[in-house]
């Protein structure tokens, strides 16, 4: 079989002679094969090269923040840019033909053994073509993410390798890699996932969402101080579906309120009967950032636990207040003011602000598992999570370690004066009733947590 580099270069010929009318359908060929701004290969071309060659990867080259840039130096200057690392792909990869299959999306044919090499070898071209352009006398920044798709492979949902390449960009992406291949698993199923939306609702009435409990240890009480929890969907056809997926859902599709007013009357349900137990724990229910806006929402809310008299703490996340500040502030201070505690979630994976950390009433602090679970073995991490405990404290904030799974973390966390500890060494998530088994049976001190 033809190497797949000979076929696309057989595509991608020199412009037969213009005024020979023979060649008039040699230059209609040439010109659907090729893109008319930088002279490259088009979709159609790297598309016919991957189909006409043994399994190959075919490969896709994003320029990041590619409008941002277009719009500073001009569309012209930009068919120049790309002009300029097309040839820089093409050179670095034995002078493999480079096409340009979308704005700011050059793409190739690669050969690779396995799946690791192919990832190796596109982050090693992106790396090596993204060095300044010059571009009328000036340097010109660049940066390339890279998506990989095998070919050969069956995909339901995405039969081309080329839409599959396009994909993984988007992929590699969100998880700030340089390269990636796609990712069956993340992509899911889109057509799928339409239905999900509209049955969601009713899943809310048909009891398919329940709660589930994590625990946080309380260094000073030594023992469970509080729970969060957590919404589950248990799905009668797809079994149980993933909250990240049905959560930002619920945000899209303007659902997340209604499953949010249903997590906080089912958690202050349980909170009662937590109570009538003889376990008075304060709950934790995450507020998603698009409801710190909603006035209705926080009606509904101060209204449900003065009813009650629950104790609730609402979990946001630091840049929750950044759409509209004035009016969250607002509803912050309306929670605070009723007795609802505040949280700060995730601290740290995010803009990590000063200015809102100061203006924001909030209880605690919740600093995020990525350092957490590095505090084994890294004395930056050690630092960086000391000095956040030091300046809650100094703000007036409790402070709650995520992502606790060691027990060397969870002394390291007890000599820093970090308040509370939350993580699979302390417990998984489990159903209300294996809460309840669990409060209810020998405590658990920090020497049987660690045991």
């Amino acid at each position: 079989m033809r190497s797949p580099f000979a076929y696309l270069s057989a595509l991608l010929s020199p412009v037969p002679d213009r005024t020979n009318p023979l060649d008039r359908d040699a230059r209609l060929s040439h010109m659907a094969l090729h893109d008319q701004e930088t002279g490259l290969g088009n979709r159609l071309s790297l598309e016919r090269a991957a189909a006409g060659a043994n399994p190959v990867y075919v490969v896709l080259f994003g320029i990041d923040r590619f409008e941002v840039l277009r719009n500073a130096i001009g569309y012209d200057s930009m068919a120049g840019l790309l002009t300029t690392v097309g040839r820089r792909l093409s050179g670095l990869n034995g002078r493999a033909p480079v096409a340009r299959v979308g704005a700011g999306i050059l793409g190739l044919i690669l050969q690779a053994p396995d799946d690791e090499e192919a990832v190796r070898t596109a982050a090693r071209l992106c790396e090596a073509a993204q060095t300044p352009v010059i571009l009328n006398g000036a340097p010109v920044d660049i940066a390339l993410t890279a998506g990989l798709a095998r070919t050969g492979l069956i995909n339901r949902n995405v039969a081309s390798p080329v839409d599959r390449a396009s994909i993984a960009i988007d992929q590699a992406r969100a998880v700030h890699k340089r390269a990636m291949g796609f990712d069956t698993v993340r992509y899911g199923d889109p057509a799928g996932n339409l239905s999900l939306i509209s049955e969601l609702m009713a899943a809310l009435d048909n009891g398919e969402f329940s709660l589930n409990y994590q625990p946080k240890y309380d260094f000073r009480a030594d023992g469970v101080g509080a729970v969060e929890a957590l919404a589950r969907w248990t799905h009668p056809r797809r079994g149980c579906v993933s909250p990240d997926l049905f959560v930002a859902m619920a945000e899209e599709t303007g659902h997340i309120r209604p499953l949010t007013e249903w997590v906080i009357h089912q958690a202050i349900r349980d909170q009662a009967e937590l109570r009538r137990a003889g376990h008075d724990l304060t709950v934790s229910v995450n507020v998603s950032g698009r409801l710190l806006s909603d006035e209705g929402f926080a009606d509904f809310a101060l209204a449900a636990v003065e009813a009650s008299g629950a104790r609730l703490c609402f979990e946001i996340t630091e840049t929750a207040v950044v759409g509209n500040p004035e009016v969250a502030l607002r509803l912050l201070d309306r929670f605070a003011e009723a007795g609802i505690s505040v949280s700060l979630d995730d601290y740290g994976s995010g803009l990590s602000s000063l200015t809102y950390l100061k203006q924001i009433r909030a209880d605690e602090l919740k600093i995020d598992k990525s350092f957490i679970l590095g505090l084994d073995d890294s004395a930056r991490d050690a630092l960086l999570v000391k000095s956040t405990i030091d300046l809650a404290h100094g703000l007036g904030m409790k402070v709650t370690a995520e992502g606790v799974e060691t027990p060397t973390a969870l002394a390291l966390l007890r000599g820093m004066g970090c308040d509370m500890a939350q993580g699979y060494l302390i417990g998984r998530p489990v159903s209300f009733e294996a809460l309840l088994e669990r409060l209810t049976g020998p405590a658990r001190t920090a020497s049987t947590v660690a045991a």
